[in-house]
């Protein structure tokens, strides 16, 4: 909301002074005009995202969790559309399931502590993650800020357990209440 206010506020203030200023001002400020209503557009677009991550952090409470399991390669049981993921443990059997991040271009900054062939001191940035959520449907995964007493770098991941692969929520150990509180956090399954 701060971003979108400040790209249009400082779009709206150029104009009103682009307005009483000699013609040259209006083309020095051309740049931004065209720059900052493109910003504004894409700050637009980062709402029905932080939405989503509002109904799940509504449903479900963070937790730190200490060595998740991760990588960026494909895993053959999830659907296609997917770049890197985290082994999150079901909260009914302990199995572990992959939650996975959709290709987006806000997922430079994982995949760089991701990658195999990542720093030490960046892999250690990722250690501990703060998850809210349930494996079973959609979580929310986000690195400690620095002293470790906040998350930061908020991202949704989802169960992409592809249809075929045989696997059903009540296989997982999902109950009617899971479901519903997964139907609260925006998660719309299509098994019943």
């Amino acid at each position: 909301m701060v971003g979108l206010i400040g790209w249009v506020g400082t779009w709206v203030l150029l104009l009103g002074i682009c307005t009483h200023a000699p013609s040259w001002v209006s083309w020095v400020c051309m740049p931004y005009f065209l720059y900052g209503f493109y910003r504004a557009v894409i700050q637009l677009k980062y709402f029905p995202g932080a939405f989503l991550m509002s109904r799940i952090l509504r449903a479900y409470p963070w937790q730190i969790m200490r060595s998740v399991p991760y990588g960026l390669t494909d895993r053959p049981e999830v659907r296609s559309a997917q770049y890197g993921w985290f082994e999150i443990p079901n909260p009914a059997t302990g199995q572990c399931l992959p939650l996975v991040f959709s290709h987006h271009l806000r997922t430079e900054w994982w995949s760089r502590r991701m990658a195999p062939r990542a720093k030490p001191h960046l892999k250690a940035q990722i250690e501990t993650l703060w998850f809210a959520g349930d494996p079973r449907f959609i979580g929310l995964v986000a690195a400690p800020a620095r002293r470790g007493t906040a998350p930061r770098r908020l991202h949704v991941l989802e169960q992409r357990m592809h249809v075929r692969s045989g696997w059903r929520f009540a296989d997982w150990g999902a109950t009617p209440d899971d479901i519903e509180r997964g139907r609260r956090a925006g998660v719309r399954p299509v098994q019943p």
